[in-house]
């Protein structure tokens, strides 16, 4: 009973991040709302790629990546490019105006970081880190993963 109760708490605190997550958006600039920031992070990470992959990294409808797209392109951080190997298709491309947007998110995530853990030592920071890319590494890509029953 006792693992029971310890993986509960772990749950409890998981759903906690929310709060985590909320005031990381609030030190995003407005313009650039998270479903944008997350669209310039994977097109930095992976490179130009075409709308169909980008939704699978997002694993969002493929709608719902139009969107994003295109508020990302309305500000100039991301361009629409004809697909050489299909002119039916667009490559996305981060631009060199996504890029410096991109620093900025990275320096206030940064900052914010800075501010809210300036109390906790070095280590426990490191320790941190360490512990939640062991869970990411644990649950694998959840995206090909599917639901299995406890049967």
């Amino acid at each position: 009973m006792a693992e029971r109760s310890q993986y509960e708490d772990l749950a409890r605190q998981l759903s906690a991040i929310g709060a985590v997550k909320r005031g990381l958006a609030r030190a995003m600039p407005v313009e650039c709302p998270g479903g944008s920031a997350a669209v310039l992070s994977l097109l930095a990470h992976h490179g130009d790629m075409r709308m169909s992959r980008l939704a699978e990294l997002l694993a969002v409808d493929m709608s719902v990546t139009s969107r994003h797209v295109a508020h990302v392109v309305d500000r100039g951080w991301v361009e629409r490019l004809p697909d050489p190997d299909d002119r039916r298709s667009r490559i996305i491309r981060l631009t060199t105006a996504g890029e410096g947007m991109l620093d900025d998110l990275g320096q206030r995530t940064t900052d914010m970081f800075a501010r809210t853990l300036g109390d906790w030592s070095d280590e426990d920071v490191s320790t941190l880190t360490a512990l939640l890319a062991r869970l990411r590494e644990s649950f694998g890509d959840c995206r090909s993963q599917t639901v299995r029953s406890a049967t």
